[in-house]
């Protein structure tokens, strides 16, 4: 599955402030309720839930926070470049500071699991999240995600 698919230009953010990862996911749960017309509460609810079962912090600097939803009909994505990193229990113990936030259809299908697995490989490599981290714009790094 392309990353084009499911993020477009205009959900890719830079210099995002952050306190801490409950603040950062009840703000990703107000954005992407308002884009999915999904309340804000379930949207922050489903997302607490993924974490308890353990945190999506991948490691080197990386989060991808998910979660499933009956009123999502295909895979929606948000990309956020932290100002400053936090703690996000990453697996590895280090800060984020790349969070790329993937909402999916309740019913699991080949697709989202295309659209979770693309974005984690794309996001395992040096050096896409070192030109994401030194992106100047949010075009920029939309690009550097949706090239193949």
């Amino acid at each position: 599955m392309n990353i084009a698919d499911f993020l477009s230009p205009g959900e890719v953010m830079i210099d995002v402030a952050a306190a801490d990862k409950q603040k950062l996911l009840l703000a990703l749960a107000r954005k992407a309720g308002s884009i999915l017309d999904v309340l804000p509460e379930h949207v922050f609810a489903e997302l607490l839930k993924r974490e308890e079962l353990g945190s999506t912090g991948v490691g080197g600097g990386v989060a991808l926070p998910h979660a499933r939803f009956h009123q999502v009909d295909k895979p929606t994505g948000m990309l956020l470049r932290l100002r400053k990193p936090i703690d996000f229990d990453a697996v590895d113990g280090q800060p984020v500071d790349i969070v790329f936030l993937l909402l999916l259809p309740e019913s699991p299908d080949g697709e989202q699991f295309g659209a979770l697995a693309s974005i984690a490989r794309k996001l395992r490599k040096p050096e896409i999240t070192a030109a994401l981290r030194g992106a100047r714009a949010s075009a920029q790094m939309y690009y550097t995600l949706a090239a193949e």
